[in-house]
């Protein structure tokens, strides 16, 4: 029986995995003949996969390619390889969609920090845009939270993965039909869903942008869910939250616009054309003319002023710089532009400088097999579970999961490659981050770094 492999999707080749795990893996796809770089969604087919499995993807499908706008990340194509064709290939469905090479927008936020009102307004306005795009085309979302929010080349926002978005209106008709169905995040689904009544979806959404624009702006989300169960929320809906922190540090028009989105009773509540018309809104934005380099600087601020940048590039040794051929091979890149250089999406790596997306990188001074262990007990000294997985070539890998202090799950993945500095062996270390709010990874990439056993070898950015 010849070895399975993954078909070519309409002409791109899967190249590397840069996601996913569990049931669903996103893969870096490559279009070498016409020099195009895509991202592939792959979902399995199993003889356990059920026609109703096979229905919602086929949905997702359906609606994914029907949202064609700036802040909706862009479905391509897609092609299904059946069990009958499995002696070849390996069956599942295959969903091409751009790559949204700058990244998660929430993997550039200080946790407990946030970004700058005028960073805020800008992404805002731009999920605003998508939303409503969505909503305009009968599709409520569903599942808006931080994990779901990219960036592409040049920073521009862009709402990702419809697997649990459903039609409530119809375009022709305009008909509009209830929900039932309870799904989402709790630190993020709106309050009516605790309920077993039948719901409205635009209130659902706005519940939702509501929820991310104070994570944005706060560097955490406000509650654990919206009950009785959750402290911060009793004190929000009894208006008891305003004077603690972060509230108390919003301006006058972001706390206004906050609570009309986070308005309990869904009838009360703002619509996304009450949010466009909110004065927060409507001023003009200081950043939307500026350069992308502008934009990447201001969007990391935070993390320059935490210190989480210099761990993530820390310029070990700013005399070595890229070969020519390295060099021609990064500008050439799709992916290389002004913006994912300046967010610092580019590393030194053994092999050269590779693109690296994810921010929650460090370099340390032993080589990977002495550091694996220390990385190991400093993960185990702070909850994580950890199983150990095969090597892929030269770079040590653990998978790793658990659950944050909002109660919601995490999974990643902990590479470890080989380093050269100043003549002695080193490791870069990424931890990539496959499902789970990336604020919350970014909180246990900085706990990991701290412990005792892992901080002495951390390499930090030489004082100039």
């Amino acid at each position: 029986m010849a070895t399975q492999k993954y078909p070519k999707v309409v002409g791109y080749d899967l190249v590397q995995q840069i996601g996913g795990g569990g049931f669903s893996r996103v893969f870096r796809a490559v279009n070498i003949e016409a020099h195009l770089v895509a991202a592939c969604k792959f979902l399995p087919i199993t003889p356990q996969t059920t026609d109703k499995e096979r229905r919602n993807i086929e949905k997702e499908m359906r609606i994914h390619n029907s949202l064609k706008h700036e802040n909706c990340l862009a479905f391509i194509d897609a092609c299904v390889v059946d069990l009958h064709h499995q002696s070849k290939y390996i069956p599942g469905f295959y969903l091409l969609m751009e790559l949204a090479a700058g990244g998660d927008l929430f993997d550039k936020i200080a946790p407990d920090v946030g970004v700058g009102d005028d960073v805020a307004h800008l992404y805002f306005n731009q999920l605003l845009s998508g939303v409503d795009h969505m909503h305009k085309n009968g599709v409520c979302h569903r599942d808006l939270k931080p994990e779901n929010i990219l960036l592409d080349v040049a920073g521009t926002l862009k709402i990702s993965d419809f697997g649990l978005s459903a039609v409530y209106m119809l375009k022709d008709t305009g008909r509009i039909r209830t929900l039932t169905e309870r799904c989402g995040s709790l630190p993020y689904v709106a309050p009516e869903l605790s309920g077993a009544d039948a719901y409205e979806a635009q209130p659902i959404d706005v519940w939702g942008v509501g929820v991310i624009l104070y994570t944005m702006l706060a560097g955490n989300t406000p509650w654990d869910e919206p009950s009785s169960r959750s402290p911060e929320y009793v004190r929000y809906i009894n208006g008891e939250s305003l004077n603690d922190q972060p509230w108390c540090r919003f301006s006058a028009d972001a706390l206004s616009l906050i609570q009309g989105l986070l308005t309990v009773h869904p009838k009360e509540r703002f619509t996304i054309n009450d949010a466009f018309q909110h004065p927060w809104c409507t001023r003009p934005s200081q950043l939307a003319k500026q350069s992308a380099f502008s934009l990447a600087l201001a969007l990391t601020q935070s993390l320059r002023t935490t210190g989480d940048l210099d761990l993530a590039a820390p310029e070990l040794d700013p005399r070595s710089t890229p070969s020519e051929d390295e060099d021609v091979e990064m500008l050439s890149a799709p992916h290389h532009t002004q913006f994912t250089q300046t967010l610092m999406l580019f590393s030194q790596t053994q092999s050269g400088v590779r693109y690296t997306p994810h921010l929650t990188r460090f370099y340390a001074g032993a080589p990977p097999d002495a550091f694996l262990p220390l990385m190991r007990e400093g993960l185990l000294s702070l909850g994580v579970q950890i199983k150990d997985a095969p090597p892929n070539g030269e770079t040590l890998r653990l998978r790793i999961g658990g659950h944050d202090a909002r109660k919601e799950a995490f999974r990643g993945w902990v590479e470890l490659d080989p380093f050269e500095y100043h003549g002695s062996h080193g490791t870069f270390c990424v931890m990539q981050r496959d499902n789970g709010n990336p604020i919350s990874w970014r909180q246990l990439w900085r706990a990991v770094i701290q412990t005792p056993m892992v901080e002495p070898l951390v390499l930090k950015k030489r004082s100039s």
